[in-house]
């Protein structure tokens, strides 16, 4: 330039005849502009370049942290399905657990996960949720539960190509749910449970009281000896009511501390003869008028038992003490031992008033009382009890019955011989 700045410019050459001389043409274009736009164009690139690697490595951090936080959803699957319910995406360290992993998920169908009547319930959720409706259902998978969330992913356009679903493992807080519901449950029964023994035994209790109370009058006026057997009369009296008393009561106690858990087993070794007799001589004094128990064993008297003593003890007193209430004065309880492998085998056999065969199903449930034992004083949990007390040893019971014939109940506790 005339200031003697420099510029840049582009040269085309060409020839051309002028008449018979050839000639050079040159075209001289000042580009100052297109360089300085070509230098910014450059810029540009380079700036835009810089930015993408950026914007990747960003986006590879990015995909390896959600890679992570999918990959490590605890107790739980994140999983993406197309349309054709074939997976797109699944991540979780659940999969772990179910023998599965992403890449035997991704392009197949959902039924590799789910099977059976299983497969068609996710299959008409997921679908609804392709209609645009989220959903979350709860299902059972062997010893599993899960609960499942499923929202659609929805374009910019508004279309729902794929669906996002969560699967989150509950089965710890679902057993929980389970446990204080079961927990609940039984603390319902056992308020039930005591509200209908406290309304019984209060209707229970009025009968024996009043007897006690008439008896003890009588018995006093009846001061001279000539009068002895009067006032006898009235004491057995007395002391029948007084044993229909304690047996409400340690019916109470015995259900209420088996229904809350509170009895545990102490077993110790103990002479199993020596318990039948002991058995036999206290049961003197609940027995009616001329009845007796016979007992009978082939048992050696050494023969030795390890288990919890008292337990049994309380099984066959409260099943020879039904025996007596069930059977008229001057019959005969037979009390037999038998010794069955390592276990031991007894019989309770009665010739009462038995059992009603339609009634025998319902035998053993609490507050049962057959019909034809309404007049007898009792409150309906023994049988009950001693089922439950047979548990806490691993035995058994079973009965055979006939109205106006007899019971004989059978009980079997086994391994408990040394």
């Amino acid at each position: 330039r005339k200031d003697n700045s420099q510029f840049s410019v582009e040269i085309g050459l060409n020839h051309c005849y002028v008449g018979k001389d050839l000639k050079v043409v040159a075209i001289i274009t000042d580009i100052t502009e297109r360089v300085l736009s070509q230098g910014k164009l450059k810029e540009l690139n380079i700036e835009l370049e810089h930015k993408v690697r950026l914007r990747t490595i960003e986006l590879e951090k990015s995909q390896k942290l959600y890679y992570l936080i999918s990959s490590n959803f605890p107790r739980g699957i994140i999983n993406v399905f197309n349309k054709d319910l074939n997976y797109v995406f699944a991540e979780g360290q659940e999969l772990d657990k179910l023998g599965l992993t992403s890449q035997s998920l991704i392009g197949n169908s959902y039924v590799i996960r789910y099977k059976g009547l299983l497969a068609d319930l996710v299959k008409n959720k997921f679908l609804n949720v392709f209609k645009g409706e989220s959903t979350s259902f709860e299902y059972e998978d062997g010893d599993s539960f899960y609960v499942v969330n499923a929202v659609p992913l929805k374009s910019s356009d508004g279309n729902i190509e794929q669906i996002l679903v969560i699967e989150k493992n509950i089965t710890d807080s679902k057993l929980n749910e389970q446990e204080i519901m079961k927990n609940l449950e039984k603390e319902r029964q056992l308020n039930e449970l005591k509200t209908r023994f406290v309304s019984m035994a209060s209707h229970e209790f009025r009968t024996p009281l009043s007897t006690i109370l008439s008896s003890a009058t009588l018995a006093e006026k009846y001061d001279t000896t000539e009068q002895h057997q009067n006032r006898l009369k009235h004491l057995e009296r007395i002391k029948s009511s007084v044993r229909n008393l304690t047996s409400i009561l340690n019916d109470f106690l015995s259900i209420d501390k088996l229904e809350d858990g509170k009895i545990e087993i102490t077993e110790s070794k103990f002479f199993i003869s020596e318990l039948m007799k002991e058995v036999v001589e206290e049961m003197g004094t609940y027995l009616k008028k001329n009845q007796t128990i016979t007992y009978h064993t082939k048992v050696i008297d050494g023969l030795i038992a390890f288990s919890d003593r008292n337990v049994i003890k309380n099984i066959i007193l409260n099943l020879l003490s039904n025996a007596s209430k069930y059977s008229s004065e001057g019959k005969e309880i037979s009390l037999n031992l038998y010794e069955l492998n390592k276990g031991i085998k007894i019989d309770i056999i009665d010739f009462g008033i038995g059992i009603p065969k339609e009634e025998q199903v319902q035998l053993f449930g609490r507050f049962f009382r057959a019909r034809n034992v309404i007049n007898i004083e009792g409150t309906g949990l023994g049988l009950n009890i001693v089922k439950k007390y047979l548990s806490l040893v691993n035995g058994t019971i079973s009965f055979k019955s006939k109205e106006h014939i007899g019971t004989t109940f059978s009980i079997i506790i086994p391994n408990i011989l040394t």
